[in-house]
């Protein structure tokens, strides 16, 4: 989800600022996000579009104009998810989780690798990104997570999952140090997310 992506716009090691109070409350209720998106209380949305506009108000102050950008996607993908979670409970008051069919799987996975290729395209070719495609793979695929957890498919977290663990070593490669453990952090509760969420999507289970 929104929270499981981190701007460039945070403070961290490479900068030559310390992370201000602003960085700290959109890193903490980025990961309020996560955890409240696994255990699938409707509460991670709001949480969530805090975190994404702080990390727009810090992207735009910074002149990351592109990823401003991406953070108005990300609110209005939480503001979607909230509206789909709020009407989709069961008679006890849980969010009610499904898994995707393979055709829909298939569609999502081709629209979201021709989106990826096409971005790390135009990011190459206009961009002086250190590593384009890789960016652009990590990007496409954080939206992607975000709106099957909006429409509350399990296989958010696959996703999720490559994502933390492509983020990592991108990262790290970049001397991002701070950002590395966050998605660490991140890609446990990944885990965590995906063994809950697939229990909770099978025949007979509370959902």
């Amino acid at each position: 989800m929104s929270g499981n992506a981190p701007s460039r716009a945070f403070r961290t090691d490479s900068d030559d600022r310390r992370m201000t109070t602003i960085d700290w409350l959109a890193l903490l209720l980025g990961i309020a996000c996560v955890v409240l998106g696994v255990v699938r209380s409707v509460w991670t949305f709001p949480a969530g579009i805090g975190s994404v506009a702080l990390v727009g108000i810090l992207a735009a102050r910074g002149r990351l104009y592109s990823d401003a950008l991406l953070q108005v996607f990300y609110v209005g993908a939480n503001v979607y998810g909230w509206a789909n979670w709020a009407r989709s409970r069961d008679a006890g008051g849980a969010v009610v989780v499904g898994g995707m069919s393979l055709a829909r799987r298939a569609g999502w996975a081709a629209a979201s690798l021709a989106t990826a290729v096409a971005w790390g395209a135009a990011m190459a070719r206009f961009t002086d990104a250190a590593y384009p495609w890789w960016d652009a793979g990590v990007t496409v695929a954080s939206m992607a997570a975000q709106m099957l957890m909006a429409q509350r498919w399990w296989e958010n977290w696959v996703v999720w999952i490559a994502v933390d663990a492509a983020a990592v070593p991108l990262y790290h490669a970049k001397h991002l140090e701070t950002v590395v453990i966050l998605y660490v952090v991140y890609l446990a509760l990944s885990v965590w997310g995906l063994a809950d969420w697939r229990r909770a999507a099978r025949p007979g289970a509370r959902a």
